[in-house]
């Protein structure tokens, strides 16, 4: 083994022994929000991950899929950790701050992608149950979605071809009240109220191929 494949290998395993830290410092928090132990390791296991993606990149021009930046841990701390601590917010803002986004997709094979949406089903039934079958592609991309926890990262799928998105960030005067729409109604929760600003729109352009295997983002 070479001096940079031994590199590599003490990288590794800095990546394992940091995920595994982060898992323990997770069930120990059980829930809890902010806990500090949950972000010292998240951290480690961003730094660690990092590293190892620059050494692979430097070594063989491979990266992993780990899109990740590496964090200064003081800089983290003082921004996040103990500089806000047993503060009382004393600035509330006066308005609601409402993001609305919509991402399009292609599908290339609706074979392919009720396949997915079936397994992604079956994963989330309970045992002794016998899943529904899904029914249709809209049915399939809300299974997805419901999944990931309604993350639209769930849909970042080969069997989803992502088109043009676009995020409009705006002020509102109150948040939305769902109990007030019907569940049919595709217009009324994303629909502005007279007195509603927006402040800028995000277009989302999908990369769709790359040049080469070194145009990878860091």
């Amino acid at each position: 083994m070479t001096d940079q494949h031994g590199e590599l290998d003490s990288a590794l395993e800095r990546v394992i022994d940091a995920a595994r830290r982060h898992l323990s410092a997770v069930i120990a928090a059980d829930g809890r929000i902010d806990d500090d132990d949950v972000w010292q390791a998240y951290v480690e296991l961003n730094n660690a991950s990092h590293a190892y993606d620059e050494r692979l990149l430097d070594a063989f021009g491979e990266v992993t899929p780990w899109d990740v930046e590496a964090i200064d841990p003081d800089e983290a701390d003082a921004r996040f950790g103990g500089a806000t601590e047993n503060v009382e917010a004393t600035d509330p803002y006066p308005r609601v701050i409402s993001v609305r986004q919509r991402r399009d997709y292609r599908v290339p094979s609706i074979a392919a992608l009720m396949r997915v949406a079936e397994a992604a089903r079956r994963d989330s039934t309970p045992e002794d149950d016998e899943p529904a079958p899904v029914e249709g592609v809209g049915e399939a991309v809300l299974e997805l979605l419901q999944s990931g926890d309604g993350s639209l990262g769930a849909l970042d799928i080969p069997e989803l071809e992502p088109l043009d998105g676009v995020v409009m960030v705006s002020e509102v005067g109150t948040p939305v009240d769902l109990e007030s729409f019907e569940d049919d109604d595709a217009v009324g929760p994303f629909q502005p109220a007279a007195d509603d600003r927006l402040i800028g729109r995000l277009d989302e352009h999908p990369f769709l191929e790359l040049d080469d295997e070194h145009d990878h983002v860091h």
